[in-house]
């Protein structure tokens, strides 16, 4: 089912907005981060429903409300086309200090406008979706129908959008001239996937050609037959879930692989990066890529093992290795061995070097199961086995770590 987690970051101006990160059961192969319709929050039906479909196919994605919508500081009328898109951009610098980068950016309606304008400040995004967008945020002005001359005149009018009122200032519309929207297609440089219904009431599916036009390969559009504006229908929007998750696993390699290429790690070294300014690591060998973390009980994102857990792993691994190894040799029926292990610290009993502050000692509690026919002799001398394995030996010798800053 996932897990959602709700949270706040500083973007225009500083001021706080509201955003929702769902995230799946495993580990995300990736992040997305959504763009909603104008006026829109992040609430809305069709943003939902995308992102638990998204969610189902172990892509953890961020929504959030724009600056003055929502859960959002901010007064709308204060707001603009730049700040949604400078909104977009902070939101992926919060992934990427917290979590990880995106690597996909969705934009729905005036949010796909947006996105693409923002790509170019995204360089770890892999690719662009577009769900009945504009190709020019220009568009959006014909929604104010007669109430347009009011705001160039009088400089603000108050216009219905979706059943609601809302403030427009002259300044959006001012805004709105500073947006080379084509050149900035042009110039994508990222996989581009175009949806639009051919019946769009709101946005004319012509804005798609606009953009499809614009666009360098490699572009895709997908049509979504009857679908209307806001994919209120739930099988318009899993759809465009199925479709476009689909379509990414073209272009979009998890970060781990990535990092694995870049870094040429000799056998038997291991290199730790940071994910991010919390507590999420990269662990790279010379052939396998895996995260470390902490809890979220702890401050951590939980996106992996954290280092007692790793600790504790490679001594049960390496423990049901030997015992395996040796039964193999010795052609001992062993049908299953297990290990389960746990760390605690406890106070240490007879410490002749203890004065007058009680110490305690490091415990590894490990219990080991054997399946098999097996008679008790055998049994106990896997046990023994059991302590004779490399890391064991390693964690029971004078072991010095050495460092030094490189």
């Amino acid at each position: 089912m996932g897990r959602r987690i709700k949270l706040e970051f500083a973007a225009t101006d500083g001021l706080m907005v509201a955003g929702l990160l769902e995230m799946p059961d495993v580990n995300p192969h990736s992040f997305a981060l959504f763009a909603h319709c104008f006026t829109c929050g992040k609430d809305v039906v069709s943003a939902s429903r995308i992102a638990r479909a998204l969610v189902t196919r172990g892509c953890a994605v961020l929504r959030f409300d724009f600056t003055g919508l929502g859960g959002s500081d901010g007064d709308f009328a204060n707001s603009n086309f730049s700040s949604n898109v400078n909104d977009l951009v902070m939101a992926a610098n919060f992934l990427r200090d917290h979590y990880r980068a995106p690597s996909l950016l969705i934009g729905h309606s005036l949010g796909g406008a947006a996105a693409l304008a923002a790509a170019h400040s995204m360089p770890e995004v892999r690719g662009v979706v577009t769900i009945g967008a504009p190709a020019d945020p220009h568009h959006v002005v014909k929604q104010f129908g007669c109430k347009l001359d009011e705001i160039n005149t009088r400089g603000v009018a108050e216009v219905t959008l979706a059943g609601r009122r809302f403030t427009i200032k002259k300044q959006f519309l001012d805004d709105l001239d500073n947006h080379y929207q084509s050149e900035k297609i042009a110039k994508l440089k990222k996989p581009l996937l175009i949806f639009h219904s051919p019946v769009d009431a709101t946005v004319s599916i012509h804005e798609a050609e606009k953009i499809f036009r614009s666009a360098k390969h490699p572009k895709s559009f997908i049509s979504l037959d009857n679908a209307d504006h806001l994919l209120t229908k739930a099988r318009d929007a899993e759809y465009v879930a199925t479709t476009l998750a689909a379509w990414a696993t073209r272009y979009i390699e998890e970060p781990e692989n990535i990092e694995q290429k870049d870094s040429a790690i000799p056998s038997g070294h291991v290199l730790v990066k940071e994910k991010n300014r919390q507590f999420t690591r990269t662990v790279i060998s010379d052939s396998h890529v895996w995260l470390a973390d902490e809890p979220t009980a702890m401050g951590g994102n939980d996106l992996g093992p954290d280092p007692y857990e790793h600790l504790l792993a490679a001594l049960g691994t390496c423990t049901s290795m030997t015992i395996r190894m040796y039964a193999r040799h010795k052609k001992i029926p062993l049908q299953d061995v297990s290990v389960h292990l746990s760390h605690n610290r406890e106070h240490a009993r007879d410490c002749e070097d203890c004065e007058s502050s009680p110490q305690k000692i490091e415990v590894i509690n490990r219990v080991v199961t054997l399946v098999g026919d097996l008679t008790d002799e055998v049994r106990d001398r896997l046990l023994q086995i059991a302590d004779r394995c490399p890391v064991h030996q390693t964690l029971h010798s004078d072991l010095k770590i050495i460092t030094k800053r490189d």
